[in-house]
């Protein structure tokens, strides 16, 4: 038995059983609540070691508990679990002072990892609450790779850390890169951004620092750079991998000393700024490649963000889409919305554009279409040749054409077996073993990723790779 208890505060009796029951196998002492009223009881009975509770409670908000226990109890660190999985959850668990936020469902051994880090680096020191957040946030999504992003940005964002943002193109770098000034304590001074590739390279460092008068053919009087325009606030280096070598040495120097000085000038002028840097290309192979400074990188890459192409995020597509098309209409646009045929065209489409990519069709079909619901014909007209991932095979789509051709297969061949009761089963079995496979062999055989990407937990997936005689080891892992 491990010397600690733990206090679980869900008002669904089954997630508290489970909890429990998880809990107590390694060891802890574990006591239970359905409301804030309980918790308040088992509390003045006596302090758990670790609090784990949910936002949304039969009397009351579980944060705004959270944030009057942390008040009188410092040294308590909270787990907040919620179904309500938005950026602004995480941000308010965050300011709340909760050690750690996970978003339903989750997995047991995720949360058995969060609870014995709770107890090896408790603190007494209280958490400051903050400013209230608008819940008009720049970042929709509640797919589990947002989720990780939600929460990266929660702990950074009151920080001064320096930020690397990566994903390919339309993945919204810019929006994570506004959120975090928007969210943070610099919210009320500039957010300037700069555009590495969109800048002439010899011009790069001037926009960067500044000149003076004079400094080069052309200067007429002295100009004030990104840096001094950005003073007090944040400073957004996109296509940070386009900077030309030159410019990253003068950066790396104001990374390291917090100065800098115009081109052409004498005066030191102090960067306050945060630094945040965005990059669609892989920055470590330039660093091998000798086209990007390794000790830049390093200084840059405090805190790493990577974005999920939205391909890697099917179950938000819908959700997405109809926000686009809403915003369209609020800019007076034709109100239109989604037929059940079109969601599943966008969600089959692979999207090399990326979220950027769906903005663009939604806006398209919102001014040219003319009936009130988008239908998948529409969308594919509007795609055109580009995306025939959303055009049908041979007259129906390509996984339910795999399946009716099996089943007919299956009944020509053995015809008993849609009598012996096992049709279900052996069907089942059939596309489970070849998709787990496959998402085993995209994450590396890593368990815990490939269930994400399944929307299962860790644990059903072992149970199914037992059920199915699955080795473990047996995907390849993916070329790099």
């Amino acid at each position: 038995m491990i010397d600690a208890s733990v206090l679980v505060v869900d008002d669904d009796a089954s997630i508290r059983t489970v909890i429990a029951q998880a809990l107590r196998r390694d060891g802890y002492r574990v006591s239970a609540a359905a409301s804030l009223t309980q918790l308040r009881a088992e509390i003045g009975a006596a302090l758990p070691d670790v609090l784990i509770t949910d936002v949304v409670l039969p009397d009351g908000d579980g944060l705004e508990m959270a944030t009057k226990l942390r008040a009188e109890h410092p040294g308590l660190p909270i787990i907040v679990l919620s179904a309500q999985n938005t950026l602004t959850t995480a941000v308010r668990a965050n300011e709340a002072g909760a050690f750690d936020y996970l978003p339903k469902p989750f997995d047991l051994d995720v949360l058995g990892m969060a609870v014995k880090a709770a107890l090896a680096r408790r603190t007494s020191a209280p958490a400051d609450p903050g400013e209230a957040i608008d819940a008009n946030l720049p970042l929709i999504g509640r797919s589990p790779a947002m989720q990780d992003v939600y929460r990266v940005i929660a702990r950074v964002v009151s920080s001064d850390l320096t930020v690397l943002i990566s994903g390919e193109s339309g993945t919204g770098k810019e929006l994570v890169a506004r959120a975090l000034h928007d969210l943070g304590p610099r919210r009320r001074a500039p957010f300037i951004a700069l555009n590495m590739a969109a800048i002439p390279r010899e011009l790069i460092e001037a926009e960067l620092f500044g000149h003076e008068r004079g400094a080069f053919t052309g200067a007429a009087q002295r100009v004030a750079g990104k840096f001094e325009r950005a003073a007090g606030g944040t400073l957004f280096l996109d296509e940070i991998g386009d900077m030309p070598m030159e410019a990253q040495t003068r950066l790396l120097r104001v990374l390291q000393s917090g100065e800098f000085t115009t081109v052409g000038g004498a005066r030191t002028i102090r960067a306050d700024v945060r630094i945040v840097a965005a990059t669609n290309r892989d920055l470590a192979s330039l660093v091998q490649a000798n086209a990007f400074r390794e000790d830049l990188f390093y200084r840059l890459n405090v805190v790493p963000v990577a974005l999920p192409a939205l391909r890697e995020r099917r179950q938000d597509i819908a959700l997405l889409a109809r926000h686009f098309l809403n915003r369209a209409a609020e800019e007076g646009l034709p109100r239109r919305s989604l037929s059940a045929d079109a969601v599943a065209a966008l969600e089959g489409h692979d999207w090399p554009g990326n979220v950027r990519e769906l903005e663009n069709l939604m806006r398209r079909c919102a001014v040219l279409g003319r009936d009130e619901r988008i239908s998948a014909d529409e969308l594919r007209g509007s795609f055109g040749d580009a995306t025939r991932s959303l055009a049908p095979a041979d007259g129906e789509g390509a996984i339910d054409g795999a399946v009716r051709a099996f089943l007919r297969r299956l009944a020509n061949d053995s015809p008993q077996a849609l009598d012996d009761g096992t049709l279900y089963d052996r069907v089942i079995a059939e596309v489970e073993r070849p998709l787990i496979e496959a998402m085993l062999e995209r994450h590396g055989n890593n368990q815990l990723r490939a269930a994400r990407a399944l929307g299962i937990n860790r644990n059903t997936l072992r149970k199914r790779l037992d059920d199915l005689a699955i080795e473990p080891g047996m995907a390849r892992t993916p070329p790099r």
